[in-house]
């Protein structure tokens, strides 16, 4: 393991609704689906601990909101600059979003779950410019290098088969079954260390670039269990995905290595999960929201809009843009949907490039100081 990585520090954009706080030491919808069911049950975690930053708030699964109505922020913005640089900007130029799916043997992904993904990030990029969607947020921020502007691209998705690594951290025995919805579980856990092994890996055995125009998100399989560090998972000492111990914490993070690329982990999405936390749109509505009729592909759309987000904005983890609380804007606006339209079950509030998705709203200083509110759907 390389120690050298949590020197860094992560980004925890971590969409995870829990039942718990997590302590971590170092077309025609139903008026049920359209009004989820009242009730603020957010825990008061803290949102940065030592080098681990962006943690937001657990929240109970069934019989609570957060601020779906009001758009209202969840941390204690604004959000304020702290002097460091940008990705976006005319000094870096557009952002070059490349998907990397780490699919091995044992541990397949269906060709719809990617295909929807990269279509999503192919339609972010298309979009490019417009005002219309979340990504347009961006336009308002800036760093040291300039202003943000929405332009993105598409990075030539890569199809990752190499074997997984030898398990670092304990996977526990009750984690193997009963954490996704078919009531499976893990068969393996991996530490970030190893995340950014493989990303750094595939990136240097292609030859592309590393530096703030450029941004690999991983794309885990299902049943596999990551964590921040090695070694147990049975504890809070540890901060992990969703599992049946006081360490699960997380759906995703965004995070730059310590040879300057920034990447995100996207772990397989769970919901309607035994044990109680989910990483989808059933923290708010009764069931997952599928507007392209695939849950996983659908539920995943929603922390990769977040993680891309954040780490444009905050690509370094130390001198972006974030709050009194350490909340990013995709944290602001975690599990904040806003108004959406379509069928039951098919909900959604992002129409981009023609293709409809259903995404966290993200934040906006300009918002918040007009209205006092924050969240928003487009600028």
């Amino acid at each position: 393991m390389k120690r050298g990585h949590l020197g860094r520090g992560l980004v925890v954009a971590v969409s995870v609704v829990a039942l718990l706080a997590v302590a971590i030491s170092v077309g025609g919808a139903s008026a049920q689906e359209v009004t989820p069911a009242a009730g603020d049950c957010t825990t008061k975690s803290s949102t940065r601990s030592g080098n681990f930053v962006g943690i937001v708030h657990a929240q109970r699964v069934q019989g609570c909101q957060v601020h779906i109505t009001d758009d209202a922020a969840n941390g204690t913005p604004p959000l304020i600059w702290h002097k460091g640089p940008m990705m976006g900007t005319a000094s870096t130029g557009p952002v070059v979003v490349t998907p990397i799916f780490w699919n091995p043997a044992g541990h397949p992904m269906t060709s719809t779950y990617k295909s929807i993904i990269t279509s999503y990030l192919a339609d972010v990029a298309a979009a490019s410019g417009s005002h219309t969607n979340v990504f347009s947020t961006l336009n308002e921020y800036f760093g040291s290098n300039g202003n943000i502007s929405y332009q993105v691209r598409l990075g030539t998705p890569v199809n990752d088969t190499s074997p997984l690594p030898k398990s670092s951290c304990n996977l526990n025995s009750k984690d193997t079954t009963g954490i996704y919805a078919d009531g499976s579980g893990y068969d393996t856990c991996i530490d970030d260390a190893q995340v950014q092994d493989e990303t750094e890996n595939v990136v240097a055995a292609r030859g592309l670039p590393v530096d703030l125009g450029h941004m690999y998100v991983l794309f885990l399989a299902k049943h596999v269990e990551t964590c921040f560090t090695s070694g147990t998972t049975s504890t809070g000492g540890n901060a992990c995905t969703i599992n049946h111990d006081p360490s699960a914490a997380y759906c995703a993070y965004h995070n730059q290595t310590p040879h300057g690329l920034v990447y995100a982990n996207l772990s397989f999405p769970i919901y309607a999960s035994s044990t109680g936390f989910t990483c989808s749109s059933d923290a708010v509505y009764p069931t997952v929201q599928a507007p392209n009729g695939d849950p996983d592909a659908d539920t995943e759309v929603s922390p990769t809009s977040h993680e891309i987000m954040e780490a444009i904005t905050d690509p370094d983890v130390h001198g972006g843009w974030y709050d009194s609380s350490g909340f990013e804007n995709g944290d602001e606006c975690s599990y904040v949907f806003g108004s959406t339209k379509g069928g039951r079950g098919k909900l959604y509030n992002q129409v981009i490039n023609g293709h409809a998705y259903l995404t966290q709203e993200e934040f906006s200083n300009q918002d918040f100081f007009r209205t006092g509110l924050g969240c928003l759907q487009s600028e």
